[in-house]
Formats: structure tokens, C-alpha cells, sequence
């Protein structure tokens, strides 16, 4: 039988204290997280007003360029747009694209990592007494934990729901005046909501363009690759270093409560 370590917390104060921070967990926030905000980001949208500059980041759209001069583009493909999204474009429309974009890359790059390092060889389990047994793909380790502590889920979408709620008081603009659906604050730059413990983020325009294109680019490749990742586990229900034939096969679906 699957059992969760012990821990003093409750539910409320798992979030806090306990290993919520375990890229098990992380992996599979992310999976609800997409499914929470991705009908939202993705959704028609609306042409709002947008300000001519952008102070904390000092950008500034030209209509001259691809996309409005954002960052994102890389040598050898360039402006990368084969479906002609970025033609004719509204800026108010592209922004918002653009904070889509931003996030979700965000969340696949947890993804990716999430799922590599809670599967064979690592497993990383905090949360779980994996120490003599391989407890199986990555995309099915939240069943497991569900399984066994089902209010886990409610605590974990309090969470989820609490950081969307939090990025859209910082992004959206207030719904007054001649506002339109998810329209973005005047000062608001796609992605900036704020948060820069480590104070990464640089002043300089030209460092930050270059610094933001890096995040892009290895968000845009997370994406893919947790689509593959993904896919491939549901094919076969095998890990994916196991699959790779870089990891031994030592996982008993009978061992765990959810049957595969």
C-alpha cells in the first residue's frame, strides 16, 4: 500500500509548512493550474486601450516591427510567425497574447522539470515513502496522493486559484469605464507581475529584452516538451528516462492504489 509520510500539519497549513514545494506537487499543479486558466488565456479577445509606453521595463511598441517590437525573437528563425498571427494585429490583442504566452511557458518549464526529477533514476519524494519502490509516471502521481488524501486537491486549488486571482489584480485593468474583456492594465508589461525574490530583472531596456527572449524561448521549448512527455506517458504508462532505456523498469502497478 502507497503511504503519505507523516506530518503534523493540517490541510490549511499544508501550503505554508509542508512539502508543497516538492516538484511532484509542482508538476502536478501545474496540470490543474493549465486547466483553471487556459480557457481564460486563451479566450477571443478584446481590443483595449493600451499606453504608448511601458515605464518599469522602458519598452515601448513600435508598429514598425514584428509583433510591436517585443521581445522573443532568435537567430536563426527570426520572426517566427508561419500562420501570420502577428499580421495586422491590434497591440492591445498582441499584449495579451503575449502575457498568455508568457505564463503558460512559465508553467511548462515547472512542468518539465517536475516530471524529471519526481521519475526513476531520481525520484525525489518528499511526500512519499518511495525509498523501496518505483511509484510510477509523473502524470499519475496526483491520482495516487488523491487516493489517499482527497481534501489534498481542494487545499491545492485554493492555492492555484489564489495565485490566478493575485496576477489578475496586478495584469487586468478594472472593469470601469470603456473596459473590454481581459484587457490589460495601461502600465502592465506581459509576464511582469511583480514577483523577483532574487531581483533578477534588469533596469537596462537592452538587458531586459535579452534576458525576457531567454525566458521565451526556453518557455516555448518547455511547452513542447511537456506535450511530449505527456503524450508518451499516456501511450505507454512507462517513465520517461525508463522509456529512453536510461532508467530500469522497476515500477508494479499493483503497488499503488490507482490501477493503470
Amino acid at each position: 500500500e502507497l503511504k503519505l509520510q507523516r506530518s503534523p500539519c493540517t490541510i490549511l497549513s499544508l501550503f505554508p509548512t509542508c512539502n508543497i514545494h516538492h516538484p511532484n506537487i509542482i508538476m502536478n499543479s501545474v496540470i490543474l493550474a493549465t486547466l483553471l486558466s487556459s480557457a481564460a488565456a486563451f479566450a477571443p479577445q478584446s481590443i483595449g486601450r493600451v499606453s504608448t509606453a511601458v515605464n518599469e521595463v522602458n519598452w515601448q511598441p513600435n508598429e514598425s516591427e514584428f509583433a510591436y517590437g517585443l521581445p522573443g525573437s532568435l537567430a536563426p528563425v527570426g520572426e517566427f510567425d508561419p500562420l501570420g498571427f502577428a499580421k495586422d494585429t491590434p497591440l492591445a490583442t498582441m499584449l495579451q497574447w503575449r502575457e498568455a504566452e508568457t505564463q503558460h511557458g512559465r508553467v511548462a518549464m515547472l512542468a518539465v522539470l517536475g516530471m524529471l526529477v519526481v521519475e526513476e533514476p531520481i525520484e525525489y519524494h518528499p511526500l512519499f515513502e518511495a525509498y523501496n519502490k518505483d511509484i510510477g509516471p509523473a502524470i499519475r502521481q496526483l491520482d495516487e496522493v488523491d487516493a489517499q488524501t482527497p481534501f489534498f486537491l481542494i487545499g491545492l486549488t485554493l492555492l492555484i486559484g489564489s495565485l490566478e486571482y493575485n496576477r489578475a489584480l496586478v495584469a487586468f485593468a478594472k472593469p470601469e469605464g470603456s473596459f473590454s474583456f481581459q484587457q490589460l492594465s495601461e502600465d502592465h508589461y506581459p509576464g511582469d507581475v511583480g514577483f523577483d525574490p532574487l531581483g533578477l530583472k534588469p533596469d537596462d531596456a537592452e538587458e531586459f529584452a535579452t534576458i525576457q527572449t531567454k525566458e521565451l524561448q526556453n518557455g516555448r521549448l518547455a511547452m513542447l516538451g511537456a506535450a511530449g512527455i505527456i503524450a508518451q506517458e499516456l501511450t505507454n504508462g512507462e517513465e520517461i528516462f525508463v522509456n529512453l532505456g536510461l532508467a530500469a523498469d522497476r515500477f508494479d502497478p499493483s503497488s499503488v492504489p490507482i490501477q493503470f
